[in-house]
This record gives C-alpha cells, sequence and structure tokens, in this order.
C-alpha cells in the first residue's frame, strides 16, 4: 500500500517497458480491428470516406442525404453504412479521402492522425526522454481513436497545440481554437476560458478563425451544403432518443452515465449542473495556476466532464492535462497517491471502455472527475520528493 501511496513503484525505467509492452499489445488489436472494419463488421470512418466519394461526384450537398451515402457507402463492400453528421467545414478533411480506396484510405487516416496528434502532444512532456515519447504514443484513447478512425486525433491535436501555444501567440491559439468549429462540443468552454484568462486577442482570433473556416467551406462547397446540413439532425436527434441499447453505454459522460441510471430529464439537469461547475472552476483556476499551460491543463480536463456528447475516441486531449501533472510531479515532487492516480487516469479510456458493456455503465467520468481534482489542486505547494 505504501508503494502505491507514494509511487516508488514506478520509475522511467518501468514506464519505458510498460508502455512499450501496451504498444506492442496494440498491434494485433488493430490488426483486428482493421479487418472488421474492411470486412463485414464496418467502421465510423465509412461516414468520412462516403462524404469524400460523394465529393469527387457532386454536387457537394448529397455528403447529407442518407440515400446517396448508403450508395456511396457501398463501393466499401462491407454491406455497412454510417450516416455523416459532421459540418461542411470538415469536408476539407474528408475530401482528399475519396481519393482513395476504403482499405487504404482507413490506414492511411488511422496512423497519419495518430502521428500528427504525437507530434503536437509530444510538446506536452518534452523533458521526459523516451519515456515521455512512450506515455504520449501508448496512450489509450490514442487507440480508441486509431481503432475507430475516428477524428479525436485532429480535435486533440487542435486542442492541445491551442493550449501550448497560447503563452507565445495568443493570436496563434485563437485561430487554432476556432478550427474546433468542425466539433463545437468540443469547444464548449472554451470562450468563457479566455474571458476569463482575458485572452481576449486570442478570442478574437477564435472568433475569426472560425468564420473564415466557415466561409470558405461556403465558397467551395456552395450554399446548398449548408442549407443540407440541418438534415443531419435528425440522425442525431433519433441516437439521442433512444431508450436502451449500447449507444449511451459507448458515450462516456456524466450525461450518458445518469442517462443510464436515471432516464433523460435527470440526464439533463445533473449534466447541466455538472457543465456550470466545471466550467465555473475552469475560469476561476486562472486565479490559481501556476503558469498558461496549468490552466490550459484545467480546460481539457474540464472539457471531459463538461461536454454532454463525448466518446472514447475523442479523448486523446487528455494526454496534455496527464503530461502536465506528470512534469509537476518530475520537477517538483509527487504528492502521495499521485502517481498511482495518473497510471489509473491514463489507463482508463480504454479501460472503462471495455468494461461499459459487460457492467451496463460507462464509469470514464469517474477517472475524469480524478483528474479534473489533481489539476484543481496543483495551485496548492508541492509536498516533499516522493519517487
Amino acid at each position: 500500500m505504501e508503494a502505491l501511496r507514494s509511487g516508488v513503484w514506478l520509475d522511467a525505467g518501468r514506464v519505458r517497458v510498460y508502455a512499450a509492452m501496451v504498444l506492442v499489445a496494440y498491434l494485433p488489436m488493430m490488426v483486428k480491428v482493421y479487418r472488421e472494419a474492411t470486412g463485414t463488421v464496418g467502421s465510423d470512418f465509412l461516414a468520412f470516406w462516403g462524404a469524400g466519394r460523394l465529393l469527387q461526384a457532386g454536387p457537394a450537398a448529397r455528403v447529407y442525404d442518407l440515400v446517396a451515402q448508403h450508395a456511396a457507402q457501398m463501393a466499401a463492400g462491407t454491406g455497412q453504412m454510417v450516416a455523416y453528421v459532421n459540418p461542411p467545414p470538415y469536408l476539407f478533411l474528408a475530401a482528399p479521402l475519396g481519393l482513395m480506396p476504403y482499405a487504404a484510405a482507413w490506414i492511411v487516416w488511422a496512423l497519419a492522425g495518430w502521428a500528427v496528434w504525437f507530434l503536437v502532444a509530444r510538446r506536452a512532456l518534452p523533458d521526459a526522454g523516451a519515456a515521455g515519447a512512450l506515455i504520449v504514443l501508448a496512450f489509450p484513447a490514442a487507440y480508441l481513436a486509431a481503432s475507430h478512425a475516428q477524428n479525436g486525433f485532429i480535435t486533440g491535436a487542435i486542442l492541445i497545440a491551442a493550449v501550448l501555444s497560447l503563452r507565445r501567440s495568443q493570436a496563434l491559439s485563437g485561430a487554432l481554437f476556432g478550427l474546433l468549429v468542425i466539433k463545437p462540443h468540443l469547444a464548449l468552454l472554451v470562450p468563457f476560458w479566455l474571458a476569463a484568462g482575458r485572452k481576449w486577442t486570442a478570442m478574437t482570433a477564435a472568433a475569426a478563425s472560425a468564420a473564415a473556416l466557415c466561409l470558405a467551406s461556403l465558397l467551395v462547397f456552395g450554399l446548398d451544403t449548408w442549407r443540407a446540413y440541418p438534415q443531419s439532425f435528425a440522425v442525431s436527434q433519433t441516437l439521442m432518443a433512444q431508450t436502451s441499447g449500447e449507444f449511451f453505454l459507448r458515450m462516456c459522460t456524466p450525461y450518458a452515465a445518469l442517462r443510464v441510471l436515471f432516464g433523460p430529464t435527470a440526464a439533463i439537469y445533473g449534466q447541466a449542473v455538472i457543465t456550470v461547475i466545471t466550467g465555473a472552476l475552469a475560469c476561476l483556476y486562472w486565479r490559481r495556476a501556476p503558469s498558461v499551460e496549468a490552466a490550459g491543463a484545467m480546460l481539457l480536463a474540464a472539457t471531459a466532464l463538461a461536454s454532454p456528447y463525448l466518446f472514447s475516441y475523442d479523448l486523446p486531449f487528455l494526454i496534455m492535462p496527464i503530461a502536465f501533472l506528470a512534469g509537476m510531479g518530475r520537477r517538483e515532487g509527487w504528492r502521495p497517491w499521485e502517481k498511482s492516480l495518473l497510471v489509473a487516469v491514463w489507463l482508463a479510456p480504454l479501460a472503462t471502455r471495455a468494461a461499459a458493456l459487460p457492467l451496463g455503465l460507462n464509469l470514464m467520468p469517474l477517472p475524469a472527475a480524478v483528474l479534473f481534482w489533481l489539476v484543481w489542486s496543483t495551485w496548492a505547494p508541492q509536498k516533499t520528493q516522493l519517487a
């Protein structure tokens, strides 16, 4: 028990070995997932690839036509179909995918996304050597983003880059935050957080960036595409109206957990309370934050609790608050239990996702709350070095 409290059991050498073992374990897992994705099971990636195929043939508004999407996705040979529900600016990412066969595009999307995210996220733990690189590369949320061939790498890289660049350039940071118009619920707290930090240049740049990206998509893909976009809302409404099944077990938000346990009304009000509290604390943390990076870590930790619509493959951005805490621990000393808790939080995206269906509940909000508390408490004086 004392070893878990102090964290002495986990030194840099063990970190390298354990993280490398996790990476090796991903290889057969990814092979299995790829076979399923290109076989009869299919993948979320079908929606992006199908949109890319439709963009090659035009008109672009057809990406929101379920009949057209079904026809395009049948060329993948999986027999499955996934609706495209992302806003028109996301089509800039989807367009090149339609130039490749489905199987090849899946590999390119998953591996390129992992590489881009890693290059950005690695900057959050710059002085930890090979151990730090492996901690980032083997992060279980990264595996989930890759195995689903989803967009968690893109949004994660944007969030992390925006936070890390804020100290150097508010304009660049804001421009990056603005790119989250492709998945706006991940930017739910950003305007309030920037205002609380008096980052007015960043706020202006974020608004300008989002507006510019929307305007560019309007010019490239046409007004009809924006008019067709609301058609996708019906798909989301159908999913959210479910009363049973796996959908809410695959979500990793307090809303989803409350929905499973207590029903939709309690889930809405409960999530609203959690969103307000976590958002307010993330803003208040500016007054106590030891650095801009600490304030950014607080924002990202809060986002995992504040957003009502989030899946495990959306969580690669959590490596930044984890890396921030690891860096503080290495420099200033580890607090009791902190190292062991960080290991649990690092493993949590995959562990809670794997356990959700057997348990009938996705427990990811609990480790997300632990991470939130660990970052919030960093304003206090650090304890004596323990490991």
